[in-house]
C-alpha cells in the first residue's frame, strides 16, 4: 500500500513509514495514492458477514497485501471484539452504538487496530518507540488503553487542563505503567499543536523514535471506515436513500465515512454536525475555510477549532467545494440545544444520548425533515455515563454506569502539568531518553 502527502502528492511512502511516522515530513498527512473498489463477491456476502470478518476483508482489500494476511487478520479480530449495534429511534432515524470497547468511546476500535499495527511493525526494534497524542476527550484514553503495557511503546497523551470530564481525565491519568499524561494550560488545538511541532522537528526526531496515535496517523483512520459498514449491514433497504450523521470535532470520523463511500458503501449523504466550533458547516455555507481558536462547550471531544482531517475529507472529495457540498450538509448547535435534545428523546423514548450524540442527534433530525426520502443513521461516540456533569448535573438524568467505569472513580489522577509552549514541552520529551 503506498500513500502520498497531502501537502506534495510526489511524496509517498509505504505503509509501514507512514503508520511510524505519523505525519508526513513536510507536515501533510498521508492518504491512499489508490483507494479500490470492493468486488461483487464482497457485496454478495457481505451483509450476512460477522463484523470482524467484515472488517477483515474491507481492511485486507484496502491494504492490499501490506502485511500478511494470516497477521493482518489477527490484528482486525483483536480490535472489532466487540460490536457496533444500531439502535432505531424512529423508522427512518437510527443510532450507531459506538462504546462498547474497554473505555466506551467509538475510538477503541482505531486504538485498537494502530497498537496491533505498531507492535506488529516495531517488532525486533531495540530503541523504544514514543507515542505522542493529542486529546479532547475519548482518543486520549482509547489510545492509552490500547496501548497498556505494550512492550517496547511509551504513551505521552496531552490534554487541555480543565477541559475534559472527570470520568475522561481518570481513563488519561490513573492507568500509570507505559502511560504518562501532560495537562496542558490551553487547548486542544495548542496540545495538537505541541504534537505537530514535535515531529517537525529534527533534533527531537533525532534523539527519539516519535509516532503519533491520533487520527493525524493513517493507521487511526482506516479502522473508523468498518463502522460505517456495520451499520449498513442492520439498516433495512427499505426504499429510503441512506445518509450518516457525524458528530464532528477533528473530522477523522467523517473522514472515515467517505473512505468507506469511496470503496463502494452504497450510501448517498453525510452530514457534519458541530457545536459552536463551526468552521466546516461555515465552509459548506460559503466556500470559505476560516479555522479560529476553539471554544469550550458541553460536547467536548467537538470543541475543535481547526480540524486536521480537512484536508483528507477535501482531497478524498477531488478538492473541490461543490462535490464537497453536494455529499456533506453541515448544521451546528447549541448547549441549550444539546441538553433539551437530550432530555427530549429520553423522556420520548427512553433512550439516553451523550452530549456529542445529542448534536448527531439534532443534525440529523434537521436534515430529515429537508430530505423526505432518506434515512439516517446517527453516530453515538460515547457512553453517557461519562459526561456526568452535563447528563446528571444539567440534564437531571443519572445514567447507568458500567462496571469498567465505575472502577476508575477512586484510582488516583497522576499528569504532569505543561504549559502550552513548546520549549518545555520539548526538554521535557528529552529529559525522559
Amino acid at each position: 500500500m503506498d500513500l502520498y502527502s497531502t501537502q506534495n502528492p510526489a511524496l509517498r511512502a509505504h505503509l509501514q513509514e507512514a503508520v511510524m511516522q505519523g505525519l508526513a515530513p513536510d507536515n501533510g498527512l498521508y492518504m491512499p495514492v489508490r483507494i479500490p473498489v470492493l468486488p461483487e463477491t464482497f457485496w454478495a456476502q457481505a451483509r450476512e458477514m460477522a463484523f470482524p470478518a467484515l472488517a477483515f476483508e474491507v481492511t485486507r482489500t484496502l491494504l492490499d497485501g501490506a502485511i500478511p494476511d494470516e497477521d493482518l487478520e489477527k490484528i482486525v479480530y483483536q480490535a472489532f471484539s466487540f460490536d457496533a449495534p444500531v439502535v432505531t429511534l424512529h423508522k427512518r432515524h437510527h443510532i450507531l452504538e459506538l462504546f462498547h470497547g474497554p473505555t466506551l468511546a467509538f475510538k477503541d476500535f482505531g486504538a485498537r487496530f494502530m497498537a496491533g499495527l505498531m507492535a506488529w511493525y516495531n517488532r525486533g526494534q531495540d530503541r523504544e518507540l514514543v507515542i505522542l497524542v493529542a486529546t479532547s476527550g475519548d482518543t486520549g484514553g482509547a489510545v492509552a488503553a490500547g496501548f497498556l503495557h505494550t512492550p517496547g511503546i511509551r504513551v505521552v497523551i496531552l490534554y487541555p487542563q480543565g477541559k475534559v470530564s472527570g470520568l475522561q481525565e481518570k481513563q488519561l491519568t490513573a492507568l500509570g505503567g507505559n502511560i504518562t499524561a501532560l495537562e496542558v494550560a490551553g487547548t486542544f488545538d495548542d496540545c495538537q499543536a505541541l504534537v505537530k511541532q514535535a515531529f517537525l522537528d529534527q533534533e527531537l526526531q533525532a534523539a527519539l523514535r516519535l509516532t503519533s496515535a491520533n487520527s493525524i496517523n493513517i493507521a487511526r483512520l482506516i479502522p473508523q471506515a468498518m463502522y460505517y459498514f456495520r451499520a449498513w449491514q442492520q439498516v433495512a433497504d427499505n426504499g429510503y436513500k441512506l445518509a450518516y450523521c457525524v458528530p464532528s470535532g477533528n473530522f477523522g470520523n467523517l473522514t472515515a465515512g467517505i473512505l468507506a463511500w469511496r470503496m463502494g458503501l452504497p450510501v448517498s449523504h453525510f452530514v457534519a454536525a458541530t457545536n459552536a466550533n463551526d468552521v466546516v458547516p461555515a465552509y459548506l455555507a460559503s466556500g470559505i475555510y476560516t479555522p479560529r481558536p476553539s471554544v469550550q462547550t458541553l460536547s467536548n471531544a467537538m470543541d475543535v477549532g481547526n480540524p486536521s482531517n480537512f484536508v483528507r475529507l477535501l482531497h478524498l472529495l477531488g478538492q473541490d467545494y461543490s462535490t464537497v457540498a453536494g455529499m456533506i450538509s453541515g448544521y451546528r448547535f447549541s448547549d441549550q440545544q444539546t441538553l433539551g435534545a437530550i432530555r427530549t428523546v429520553y423522556d420520548q423514548t427512553g433512550y439516553l444520548l451523550d452530549p456529542h450524540g445529542a448534536v448527531g442527534y439534532l443534525a440529523g433530525e434537521t436534515f430529515l425533515e429537508k430530505n423526505t426520502d432518506y434515512q439516517i443513521v446517527t453516530l453515538e461516540t460515547a457512553h453517557p455515563s461519562k459526561f456526568p456533569d452535563v447528563i446528571t448535573g444539567q440534564a437531571g438524568i443519572v445514567p447507568e454506569m458500567p462496571e469498567r467505569l465505575a472502577a476508575l472513580q477512586d484510582k488516583p489522577k497522576v499528569s504532569i502539568p505543561m504549559p502550552a509552549s513548546y520549549p518545555p514541552f520539548k526538554s521535557w520529551l528529552l529529559s525522559q531518553r
